[in-house]
C-alpha cells in the first residue's frame, strides 16, 4: 500500500534489502559501484593498468645492456656484502690517526668492522680466524721501534697474507705490511707533508684505480718502504718512489687516502714542529687548507675505487 504522503508520480525509495540484493550481483559485493560508479569504469581501469604494466616491462627490457649488467653486478655485490659476517679488524696506533673515511665507507656498504685500539693498550689478536680482513692505520712511530705490539702485528699480517685474507695499510700500516713480507723500512730522502700528486707505475694499478692515471693524495711521513718480494709497485710521487704496492688481495700505501678535513686540521695542531720549516715537499697549514673541500672530494672518489675493490675481495 502506498504511503499517504507520497505522490502517485514520485518514485518510491527502494527498500534496503533490495539495494543489498542488487549489490550482491556485482563483483566484490558492490564495491565496484561504490568506488568507481559503474562496473564499466572498473574494467576500464583494469585494462589501463595492464597497459601500463606492459609498457613498464618493455622499458626495462629495452634499457641498454650495460645498464642491466651494472644493475646485476650491484645486486651481486650487495648480496656478497650481506654475507660478510666477520668484522674487518681496524688497528689504530695513535688516537689522532683513526680510520677516518675508511670507516665511513665500510658503514655505507654494511661491512662490519672492529676498532682495535693499540694506543690504549688493547692486545693484538692472536688469531686471524675472527676477522674477514685487516686494516692498519698510520702513526708517528717507526716500524723499527722497539715496541711490544709490533712483532705480534707483523706475525698477524703474515698469517693473513698466507691465508689469502685481504689486508690494507695506510702510511705506517703500509710499512708494517711491507716489513712483515720481507721489505725494509728506512728514512725517505725528504719529509713529505701536505698535498701532492701520485702517478701509477704499473698496469696492475687498474684493478684498484680503474682508469685513473694520477691523483692528488695527502702525505705525512718521513720514512718509506721498499717493495716486498713478489709485490708490484703501483704508485710513485716526486718525493717518494714507492707510494703503493699490491700482492694478491693485499694493498700497502704510503699516502693517506682516508683523510677527512677534521683529521687534517687536527694533525696540523698536534704536530706543528713537523712542518715548522716548509719547503718543496713540506707544506704550511695554510697551503693544505687551500681548496680543502675540493681536494678531499677528489681524493674520496679515488678512495671509493680502492676501498670498493678491497671489500669485493673480502668475499672472493
Amino acid at each position: 500500500m502506498a504511503s499517504p504522503l507520497a505522490s502517485p508520480t514520485t518514485p518510491q525509495t527502494p527498500h534496503f534489502a533490495a539495494i543489498r540484493r542488487e549489490r550482491a550481483n556485482l563483483p566484490h559485493g558492490g564495491v565496484a559501484r561504490r568506488l568507481f560508479g559503474t562496473t564499466k569504469s572498473l574494467s576500464s581501469r583494469l585494462a589501463l593498468h595492464r597497459i601500463r604494466l606492459v609498457r613498464t616491462r618493455r622499458l626495462i627490457e629495452n634499457r641498454p645492456l650495460e645498464y642491466r649488467r651494472a644493475k646485476i653486478r650491484h645486486q651481486q655485490r650487495t648480496a656478497e656484502m650481506n654475507s660478510v659476517t666477520k668484522p674487518v679488524a681496524v688497528f689504530r696506533h695513535t688516537s689522532s690517526e683513526g680510520p677516518g673515511y675508511f670507516a665511513t665507507f665500510l658503514d655505507a656498504h654494511s661491512v662490519p668492522w672492529q676498532l682495535i685500539k693499540i694506543d690504549e693498550g688493547e692486545a693484538v689478536p692472536a688469531s686471524i680466524e675472527a676477522f674477514s680482513g685487516f686494516c692498519f692505520m698510520g702513526g708517528p712511530m717507526s716500524v723499527n721501534d722497539d715496541l711490544p705490539w709490533i712483532p705480534p702485528i707483523l706475525d698477524l699480517i703474515r698469517q693473513a697474507v698466507s691465508r689469502d685474507i685481504p689486508v690494507i695499510g695506510h702510511c705506517l700500516g703500509g710499512q708494517l705490511i711491507a716489513k712483515s713480507l720481507g721489505a725494509t723500512v728506512s728514512r725517505n730522502p725528504v719529509k713529505e707533508i701536505g698535498w701532492g700528486r701520485v702517478e701509477i707505475t704499473s698496469p696492475l694499478a687498474g684493478e684498484w684505480l680503474g682508469d685513473t692515471q694520477s691523483f692528488e693524495a695527502f702525505h705525512w711521513h718521513g720514512e718509506t718502504f721498499s717493495i716486498p718480494p713478489g709485490a708490484t709497485r703501483l704508485l710513485q710521487s716526486d718525493y717518494c718512489g714507492n707510494q703503493a704496492y699490491a700482492i694478491g688481495k693485499t694493498l700497502g700505501m704510503q699516502c693517506h687516502i682516508e683523510m677527512t678535513e677534521a683529521m687534517i686540521r687536527l694533525w696540523n695542531r698536534s704536530w706543528q714542529k713537523e712542518n715548522a720549516t716548509p719547503g718543496s715537499s713540506v707544506q704550511r697549514p695554510e697551503e693544505m687548507y687551500e681548496r680543502l673541500e675540493e681536494r678531499i672530494s677528489a681524493m674520496r672518489a679515488v678512495a671509493n675505487r680502492i676501498y670498493g675493490h678491497w671489500i669485493e675481495v673480502l668475499t672472493a
